[in-house]
């Protein structure tokens, strides 16, 4: 019987590789975060920011005080001074670079192995930075010009023109007024929101049974996070009475001719003591809690719908 031939060696299969999974761009969070801000400072934001700069500004009214003077000077229109122009272009620029330079600082962070909590620190204080120097110098400074200048009777000056004059007297530095306090709150301000609310997710995780601490937060858990994150971030109200005062049309003789942190800081101290620190800092609070829950809440539930939109086109 005639031997069969040698069965052909087969090559095997090459393995196949699962499709690339398409990775959302980070351009989109820009938009995203121009957006968030907007409706925010647009619905409770700005009532709270002319609350806390009022009282800030003028450290011997108290929250009541300070509504019955805002509604008095323009009624609700009064909770919304500086809101348009100024509010809306600093909104839209600062909410887009703070969404897009925190979500990849804080992306990095984690790929070199950092903890949540210190990668949300180091996003918030880099995207707190990052819209300082970039978008807020002006507009926060006008903003504060608007809630604390003098308006006489029949002979208000528009906004425009009362920037064009502090342009003529000081230049492009008396807009940028009070800029490095600027710079040090935000970058505190979100440091803190970011990181606190990244390590109570954390804490959240933690508290679980151990086979449940891999699964997503709740919608309660991660709001629960950016509300504590929000609250706590006040911790640096003083930074933030400085920066008011510094921007302040509030004439007062006995203010230093040149307002530097250090100077400032000092006239606070000897004028209202430890306490002048801490003018404001309630309505401040709301402020923060609702600006952390937009942002932080927010923003991460709409990156996470952005890129199952995208992730769906793609299939």
């Amino acid at each position: 019987m005639a031997a069969l031939p040698p069965t052909p060696a087969v090559a095997p299969l090459a393995a196949v590789a699962p499709p690339a999974k398409k990775k959302t761009s980070p351009w989109i969070n820009l938009a995203l975060g121009a957006g968030i801000q907007t409706f925010e400072v647009s619905t409770l934001g700005q009532p709270f920011e002319v609350l806390k700069t009022h009282m800030a500004a003028n450290r011997g009214d108290g929250l009541v005080t300070a509504v019955k003077k805002t509604y008095a000077r323009g009624g609700i229109k009064g909770f919304y001074q500086g809101l348009i122009p100024w509010a809306w272009i600093e909104a839209s620029t600062k909410g887009a670079v703070l969404l897009f330079a925190s979500s990849e600082i804080e992306r990095s962070c984690k790929k070199l192995g950092l903890s949540a909590g210190s990668a949300g620190i180091l996003g918030g204080m880099g995207g707190g930075v990052a819209q300082a120097y970039t978008t807020m110098g002006f507009c926060t400074f006008m903003k504060t010009v608007e809630v604390t200048r003098h308006k006489a009777a029949g002979a208000n000056a528009s906004t425009i023109q009362v920037a064009t004059d502090i342009f003529r007297r000081e230049g492009i530095r008396g807009l940028n007024k009070g800029v490095s306090a600027v710079a040090l709150r935000q970058m505190t301000n979100w440091g803190s929101r970011l990181g606190i609310a990244r390590i109570t997710e954390s804490v959240i995780r933690n508290l679980r049974p151990s086979n449940e601490r891999s699964l997503p937060l709740s919608t309660k858990e991660r709001l629960l996070a950016s509300v504590v994150g929000g609250a706590l971030a006040c911790w640096n109200q003083p930074i933030e009475v400085i920066r008011i005062e510094m921007q302040s049309q509030i004439k007062d003789p006995s203010r230093p001719a040149k307002m530097t942190i250090g100077s400032t800081a000092k006239w606070i101290w000897q004028k209202n003591g430890f306490l002048g620190f801490y003018r404001g800092v309630t309505p401040r609070i709301g402020l923060g809690v609702y600006l952390t829950v937009c942002m932080v809440f927010g923003g991460d539930s709409l990156k996470v719908w952005v890129a199952q939109k995208q992730q769906a086109k793609a299939n």
